[in-house]
């Protein structure tokens, strides 16, 4: 889901130990993959490659090897997905993930995690972040930084390198079924509310829409997303359903008889459809941020997407139409 428990408010944890000039040990030393997340309102207008290109030279200048960059977007459209680009980071021995998000009003927050190994990508604390009021400030502080450490990163690229999707090697788009799963009046569906969604949804909070959100924001949507999810249910499905305050094992859930949970996705339409194997659409529509609902069929690690495209940048409306497809 969206919204995430304050505890996991990054922003505000950082890590203990760290070299030289403030950076982490293991930055100075190992590759690192960059995403960006680029807000469209900023100015200048900069695509998200584009903003890769200047902030290269300054992640090189302050020590680091940036070994491929990509648009933190693409990365957490879904745990299937990040599973994928974590096989792909492990099989050429990433050591760190820097995470580079512009926000509208131009801001740069720079964070350096260390590599989880595995689909959260980072973890949820020991983070080190930096900030400037814009990307040209951003450069230059990294450049002083490097100035005053001594780096084993010697053989580094002199540009950035945008290498294509990983998401397939988790699968990819063959894994989402473009019809509705039977048994649903068998087995529980289980519904996530906040804070019940994992480790691996973190990585989407350093989001440029997302990041430094106040926990007073935080707890307000959190109510308002559990009131709605109760209330659109009640009305639109007439199957049993047990909602999910903690995270649980799959293991966990099958022996409670819930075979089925709902999962949510949320990013640019286009996105979306091009890793669920969905034709994209044309014009400026496709580039809308909307939210998805697909059901996960765990037994089977299926994952249902329903007959017709239902997403909406409203995620009620897109809960109430998934709903409604399911009864077709």
């Amino acid at each position: 889901m969206k919204i995430f428990s304050a505890a996991l408010m990054f922003f505000l944890i950082f890590t203990e130990s760290f070299s030289q000039g403030g950076l982490p040990e293991g930055f100075l030393n190992g590759k690192s993959v960059v995403l960006i997340s680029n807000s469209p309102q900023a100015r200048p207008s900069l695509t998200w490659t584009a903003l890769s290109e200047v902030i290269h030279e300054g992640i090189v200048e302050a020590g680091g090897d940036p070994v491929a960059y990509y648009e933190l977007e693409g990365l957490t459209l879904s745990e299937e997905t990040q599973a994928g680009y974590a096989e792909a980071f492990n099989k050429r021995m990433i050591k760190n993930i820097v995470i580079v998000t512009r926000k509208s009003s131009g801001e740069v927050v720079l964070s350096i995690a260390p590599f989880t190994n595995n689909k959260n990508i980072v973890p949820n604390a020991g983070i080190y972040a930096l900030s400037s009021s814009n990307i040209e400030e951003m450069n230059e502080s990294l450049s002083v930084i490097g100035n005053s450490v001594r780096t084993k990163n010697l053989l580094v690229i002199d540009v950035p390198e945008f290498p294509a999707s990983e998401s397939s090697l988790a699968g990819g788009a063959n894994r989402f079924l473009n019809r509705n799963p039977l048994n649903l009046d068998v087995f529980k569906l289980g519904v996530p509310l906040s804070g019940a969604a994992g480790e691996s949804a973190f990585l989407s909070l350093y989001r440029y829409d997302l990041l430094g959100k106040s926990e007073a924001a935080i707890s307000a949507e959190q109510a308002s997303e559990k009131s709605g999810l109760e209330g659109i249910f009640k009305s639109s499905y007439p199957y049993q359903v047990e909602y999910l305050t903690a995270a649980k094992t799959e293991a966990e859930l099958i022996s409670d008889r819930i075979q089925f949970v709902l999962m949510r996705v949320e990013g640019r339409e286009n996105d979306l459809k091009s890793s669920m194997g969905l034709p994209v659409s044309e014009g400026e529509e496709g580039s809308r941020i909307v939210v998805k609902y697909y059901i996960k069929f765990l037994v089977r690690n299926e994952l249902y997407i329903g007959p017709e495209w239902d997403a909406d940048p409203n995620w009620r409306v897109a809960l109430r139409q998934f709903l409604e497809n399911l009864k077709k």
